[in-house]
């Protein structure tokens, strides 16, 4: 969804973990670091006590090798919003954010189903003023000209389906991006934890690479590079 000065995007799915796995997962804050670092622009995470809170500190940047000075630094609020032993509820708000961004909202939610199973919806949101638009539509003019999102406008039918672009399909792509970085760490949980970090680096990628038109930003070999270089930095950096 776009709205005047705000984005926000939503992915429903069921997962093939039981509720007690998400909820145990995500019910720590250290976790959420070990899914968010997965995805393409987070370079940094650690989950800190602030005044009292828990704060995830992150740094967002660039698909590509960077020093933490030229990332933008986030903070999100952590909260376990709801706990019943068949729904959790998980929230993590940033009030700032980069180029002019903020209120940032990623919140999941999850239910239990039968089977093992669980239902659970990912959303994230932003707001943005001028500045935050000015930087959206210089993106959208250059370098993200060519990309789409996920919803299909026009004939779904058709063999060649047109997606949508601009901001919508910005906000659906990070969302989608999100989603299979929670999806990759759920599913490496049951490897031994020396070999989880890359278990979780491979689901991810492969995941990825099941929707290039939206998601295909760099090769295999870079992102894995990329990746244990920032997951290293991660744990040795306060």
């Amino acid at each position: 969804m776009e709205g005047p000065g705000a984005s926000q995007g939503d992915v429903y799915a069921v997962v093939d973990y039981p509720i007690a796995t998400v909820s145990d997962a995500f019910s720590n804050s250290a976790n959420w670091c070990d899914a968010l670092i997965l995805h393409l622009n987070v370079k940094y995470c650690r989950s800190v006590s602030l005044d009292g809170r828990t704060v995830l500190s992150t740094a967002i940047g660039r698909n590509f090798d960077q020093p933490l000075s030229s990332t933008y630094r986030v903070n999100f609020g952590y909260s376990i919003t709801a706990s019943r032993p068949d729904y959790v509820d998980v929230d993590l708000h940033a009030l700032h954010g980069p180029l002019g961004t903020g209120d940032y909202r990623i919140s999941l939610e999850a239910v239990g189903l039968e089977k093992k199973r669980a239902f659970v919806h990912l959303r994230y949101s932003y707001t943005y003023g001028f500045a935050g638009r000015s930087a959206m539509n210089m993106y959208l003019a250059t370098s993200g000209s060519d990309k789409v999102g996920f919803t299909v406008i026009g004939d779904r039918n058709d063999p060649q389906p047109k997606f949508i672009g601009g901001v919508r399909g910005a906000i659906e792509r990070n969302t989608m991006r999100y989603y299979l970085a929670i999806d990759a760490y759920l599913g490496a949980l049951a490897t031994p934890a020396p070999a989880r970090f890359e278990h979780s680096l491979e689901r991810w990628f492969n995941a990825t690479e099941l929707y290039p038109r939206q998601l295909r930003e760099i090769d295999r070999d870079t992102y894995f590079a990329m990746k244990r270089s920032e997951y290293a930095r991660q744990q040795t950096i306060q």
